[in-house]
């Protein structure tokens, strides 16, 4: 057990990520919208993101450079590299400028629930300044590189609430035959597709790819480490992929489907907590919304300097310039006046969309062996990879086609 603990690497960081103020959102939307008929996609979300990690970190260790930075070396064509670069730079920044603003809100739904209603008027223009508090907090933290200590703080706030929901599954005593068929029958209830595609981009988050291999390469450095971190990445997200079913399962408890703030979250919770249910998760939504506050700018500052051959010293000025435009793009979409859940279910959905272009990239460096010598996909891994791209390319078109015939845009 101690020597397990030694070797914990940034598997509980991507998983941290991912069970953000977006998952406990959107789980909880889709229990009181659909019950557990969509359990299933949590498990494929699950099994996906062991797949993708594992190739991530595999890359991290064995060639101790991060994914950006082996598209850019593997690419000979000029044109192709410059074209693929472009495409990563727009995928990853725009997506976590969007999943920014989310992460951002999610706080502020937290907080809210507390403090009460945020919004000032400056010179006309409403403002909420609980989301510029949020942004001033992961700017500092991030600018003087020590947020580390303070992230464990909050990371642990995180599993408090995620307990509190493992917990609260188990008391609001849900029928376990019900839970096992919406595990393992997918199902498409009706109007349910958006929600189905929120539920892997909450999961199957694309920039935890970049960001885990090129935090891996950082704890370990021997091909001897990679028993080490695939144990570390299948437990980390084993255990908040069932953290996220649990909250789903809570969720399907609740008996609106009006769900608008944290207090309406909330009752997710009220079978345990009671009265306080409102105040227990509005200090998770805070610690969730401000730890991948940190993770989603950090990630986009290592793929911008990996695919621009700068340095990837967070001391460096472009990659702080890299992390501040996230930050503030987020900041100032948070601070919009956008409903805080319409904020969050936009961003998960853009990470849906993006998954496939990033999964593409990382099967594609995965096979170099001029990278990875023997440490290449096997066939199983291969199977594995494609098909969790063709369910991800599948997927987006299907979200692409909801969204015009919604004129969303």
């Amino acid at each position: 057990m101690q020597n397990w603990f030694k070797n914990i690497g940034p598997g509980p960081l991507v998983a941290a990520a991912f069970i953000g103020p977006g998952t406990v959102t959107v789980c909880t939307l889709a229990g009181v919208g659909f019950g557990y008929a969509l359990l299933w996609a949590m498990l494929l979300s699950i099994i996906a993101t062991i797949v993708l990690q594992e190739m991530a970190a595999r890359l991290g260790i064995i060639s101790q450079n991060g994914l950006a930075q082996a598209i850019r070396s593997e690419i000979k064509n000029p044109v192709l590299k410059t074209l693929a670069i472009i495409l990563i730079l727009s995928a990853i920044v725009i997506g976590n400028a969007a999943y920014e603003a989310g992460n951002i809100s999610g706080g502020v739904l937290g907080l809210e629930t507390i403090v009460g209603n945020s919004n000032v008027d400056m010179a006309g223009i409403s403002i909420n300044f609980l989301s510029v508090a949020i942004g001033i907090i992961a700017f500092v933290l991030l600018y003087l590189g020590n947020y580390k200590i303070l992230q464990h703080a909050l990371v642990f706030l995180v599993i408090l609430m995620s307990l509190a929901f493992l917990i609260t599954a188990m008391i609001t005593k849900p029928n376990f035959s019900e839970i096992l068929n919406g595990v393992f029958i997918p199902k498409f209830p009706k109007d349910s597709m958006l929600t189905v595609i929120a539920l892997i981009g909450t999961t199957v988050v694309p920039y935890n790819l970049f960001l885990h291999a090129s935090l891996v390469k950082q704890k370990w450095h021997n091909e001897s480490d990679l028993k080490f971190a695939r144990k570390d990445t299948l437990v980390a997200v084993v255990l908040g992929g069932l953290v996220s079913m649990c909250i789903i399962i809570s969720a399907a408890s609740i008996q609106t489907q009006d769900i608008n703030n944290a207090a309406d979250l909330a009752k997710g919770l009220e079978p345990l907590f009671g009265s306080f249910a409102k105040y227990f998760l509005a200090i998770g939504l805070f610690a969730a919304g401000i730890t991948s506050a940190i993770t989603a700018p950090l990630a986009a500052a290592y793929v911008a300097t990996g695919c621009l051959g700068w340095s990837t010293n967070m001391q460096s000025k472009k990659f702080r310039a890299v992390w501040i435009i996230v930050l503030l793009v987020g900041v100032i979409s948070a601070s919009s006046g956008i409903k805080s859940i319409e904020i969050i279910k936009f961003a998960q959905v853009t990470n849906g969309i993006l998954l496939p272009i990033i999964a593409g990239f990382l099967i594609w460096v995965m096979n170099k062996k001029s990278i990875l010598k023997m440490h290449v996909n096997n066939v199983k891994q291969n199977i594995f990879g494609i098909i969790i791209l063709g369910i991800s390319i599948l997927l987006s078109l299907a979200t692409l086609n909801k969204v015009f015939q919604l004129n969303l845009f």
